[in-house]
């Protein structure tokens, strides 16, 4: 059955890249910048194919590197919406790599970006809701929930620490002025 329109599967990406000589390291592996590269696109034709809006990378918050991709290698990177907020989403991406020839592939790497959806005058403006159709969408939702509120909960606690250290050093100043 087709997806609904403005359900995770509906804005979907896979992509493909193969792994040249110009993209690996002096082991012959490739670098960690590049398949950051390749999600980021990936994670953002996701995120403007759901909201139906520009959206720029606002985080990553987690990425994952969990074996080593090859010169001659495919790697195949799969974005999906998780969570939709007021002007946010979150976009996970799972990225695959193998031999065309043997046609072996494996986990290579996962990662979790954050994108805001913008505008014409390039301002926040409100995304659409994600439809969840199936239980393992509701499942990614709940994680996304879970992965938000800890970002929001170390946002505070950063926002506090900056706080308290400027007012350190504002009392510092102070008492040598």
């Amino acid at each position: 059955m087709p997806p609904t329109e403005g359900s995770p599967r509906a804005s979907a990406v896979e992509m493909n890249e193969l792994v040249l000589p110009s993209h690996a390291n002096a082991l012959g592996s490739v670098f960690g910048g590049q398949i950051m590269a390749w999600i980021d696109i990936a994670a953002a034709l996701a995120a403007m194919r759901h909201a139906r809006l520009q959206c720029v990378t606002a985080s990553m918050d987690t990425l994952d590197f969990i074996v080593p991709i090859q010169v001659g290698h495919v790697v195949n990177l799969r974005a999906m919406v998780n969570f939709v907020g007021k002007t946010s989403l979150e976009v996970g991406v799972r990225v695959e790599a193998g031999d065309p020839i043997s046609g072996v592939r494996e986990h290579a790497a996962s990662a979790y970006l954050t994108f805001v959806a913008l505008g014409p005058d390039r301002r926040p403006v409100p995304v659409r809701p994600l439809v969840i159709e199936t239980a393992e969408e509701r499942l990614r939702l709940r994680e996304a929930r879970a992965r938000r509120e800890q970002r929001l909960e170390l946002a505070q606690a950063r926002k506090a620490l900056r706080a308290q250290h400027d007012e350190t050093e504002a009392s510092a100043a102070a008492e040598c002025g």
